[in-house]
């Protein structure tokens, strides 16, 4: 049963971007092949993850070789302050929320824990690796819960943890974006710990954004697994911002919006605001954010 706060984003199949070039079946096929050898290579493997030397190298070559398996090159720029920490220095890393390629990328950056919803864990594929990096599952239909679970996100940030968050609490199509909820930024503030926002965007190789890889609407996982296996030339584009030090931000709601501003910041977006959606004529919906410049 959903509430009145569920995080809804409008985007829907009409999004999606057209003529974006595909592969051909045996390409597809072989991608499939590969992404199961990943994920069969990971459960082997799972002895090694329990060990602590070692354990990050390998999580991050299980997460790029799924990547590199649906065909998707990682674009990263900045951010090798972060790349290069040491571990054992807590920080809430951010992020636009567009596909389930999200988690997987930012894996393969630095393996981390993560704050997921519950209905991940029990997903093909990723499920598993996303359950074994040591997530905090949060359930969304259940407000009663979220207090708990933002205690025990504050609690793994204070030792130390690394805990991805998508802020805009659902996906969108990457054309279009939703705003940053504020809870969790307040466990960053209890926890005593900086904030990292990362901008994500999928392009092409020609360099035309596509919202192909987005995971929208009501489609099933598989349905979306099948579309990005499709794609020829996917690039994901990751810019990772400076981080937001503790006591930047007074509350959760000045945290949140330095932290959306850095992503929109990066991608060259322009957030629209409140006061302006808000005169949308009846029966239009405002647009969210517009495109960068080209």
């Amino acid at each position: 049963m959903s509430h009145a706060w569920m995080p809804f984003s409008p985007c829907g199949d009409g999004c999606l971007t057209a003529d974006d070039p595909v592969v051909g079946l045996p390409r597809r096929i072989l991608r499939f092949t590969a992404a199961i050898f990943v994920v069969l290579s990971a459960l082997l493997s799972t002895p090694l993850l329990l060990v602590a030397p070692g354990r990050e190298r390998l999580l991050r070559l299980i997460f790029r070789g799924m990547l590199r398996a649906f065909g998707v090159r990682l674009d990263i720029r900045g951010g090798a302050d972060f790349l290069t920490a040491p571990a054992g220095r807590g920080a809430l890393v951010v992020n636009n929320h567009i596909s389930w390629l999200d988690i997987v990328a930012i894996n393969a950056l630095r393996p981390m824990r993560a704050l997921a919803k519950k209905e991940i864990a029990g997903w093909p594929v990723l499920g598993g690796l996303v359950r074994r990096g040591g997530s905090i599952f949060l359930d969304r239909e259940r407000l009663t819960t979220l207090p708990a679970t933002m205690t025990e996100l504050a609690a793994a940030l204070r030792t130390g943890s690394l805990v991805s968050v998508t802020p805009e609490g659902t996906t969108w199509c990457g054309l279009a974006s939703g705003r940053f909820t504020t809870a969790t930024f307040q466990a960053a503030i209890d926890g005593g710990v900086p904030v990292r926002p990362i901008a994500l965007r999928y392009r092409l190789a020609d360099g035309r954004e596509t919202s192909r890889p987005a995971f929208i609407g009501p489609e099933s996982l598989i349905a979306s697994l099948r579309r990005v296996a499709a794609v020829r030339g996917l690039v994901l584009e990751v810019h990772i911002c400076p981080e937001i030090a503790p006591g930047r931000a007074e509350t959760r709601r000045e945290l949140a919006a330095l932290a959306e501003s850095a992503v929109h910041s990066a991608l060259g977006t322009v957030q629209i605001p409140v006061q302006q959606r808000r005169r949308a004529p009846r029966g239009q919906k405002a647009p969210l954010a517009s495109p960068p410049a080209k």
